[in-house]
């Protein structure tokens, strides 16, 4: 399957974001990646895509409308980065679900969400646990696009690593115990599920591993 309309990556700047951008465009998509510094648009460049400066988490759906029109899918790759509750649920919950919101409104066939390894509604992580925050805005907004009309994909990737990655993961049994995954390997998917209509409407948990990833797609 190719990829015919515009790629919209939310959260333009990240490490996988600027991963996936480079192998999207490679492949010959186009790219768009949202940031909110304007300072990083010749690193968006050097990736292949096209920078659009919009800060997400202050913009409202008719904003977010603005920058996801013309869009094929939108990749979800944004996040608060942890330390302040307030700015995570802002960012990794609310910004999240306008921007399914604005997707659905303009038309947007595709969507996929980065989002962890464990995320949900039973995430088991203690309120006082720094991390709570995090799990609660991920879980949220992972409900709110299961129950969207979009065509979407969400990817569970475990403990994120800057290890060089191949073209190969572990799902369900085969994951890591430790649950390493490669930011490389999560482009890697990124891409890889933006062409598979199989992948639609599923929750994929990854890990580094060695089954390549079209296979592992196929069965997990």
């Amino acid at each position: 399957m190719s990829i015919d309309r515009p790629v919209t990556i939310i959260g333009g700047h990240g490490k996988v974001a600027l991963r996936a951008a480079r192998i999207l465009s490679d492949a010959g998509a186009e790219v768009r990646s949202v940031i909110r510094n304007p300072d990083h648009a010749d690193d968006i460049r050097a990736a292949g895509a096209t920078p659009v400066v919009a800060d997400v988490e202050k913009l409202d759906v008719e904003g977010l409308r603005d920058v996801v029109r013309g869009s094929g899918s939108v990749v979800w790759s944004a996040g608060a980065g942890g330390g302040n509750p307030d700015r995570t649920y802002a960012v990794d919950r609310d910004a999240a679900i306008r921007s399914m919101d604005a997707s659905v409104a303009e038309g947007v066939e595709r969507y996929v969400m980065v989002s962890y390894d464990g995320a949900g509604p039973d995430h088991g992580v203690p309120e006082d646990n720094a991390f709570f925050p995090y799990a609660e805005a991920k879980a949220a907004a992972d409900a709110h696009l299961r129950e969207s009309d979009l065509q979407w994909t969400i990817l569970g990737p475990g403990a994120l690593t800057d290890e060089p990655g191949g073209e190969s993961i572990g799902v369900g049994e085969d994951k890591r115990e430790d649950r390493a995954t490669s930011r490389d390997v999560v482009a890697g998917v990124i891409a890889a599920v933006l062409r598979r209509p199989d992948t639609v409407r599923r929750t994929i948990e990854f890990s580094d591993g060695d089954t390549p990833i079209g296979e592992a797609l196929t069965r997990g």
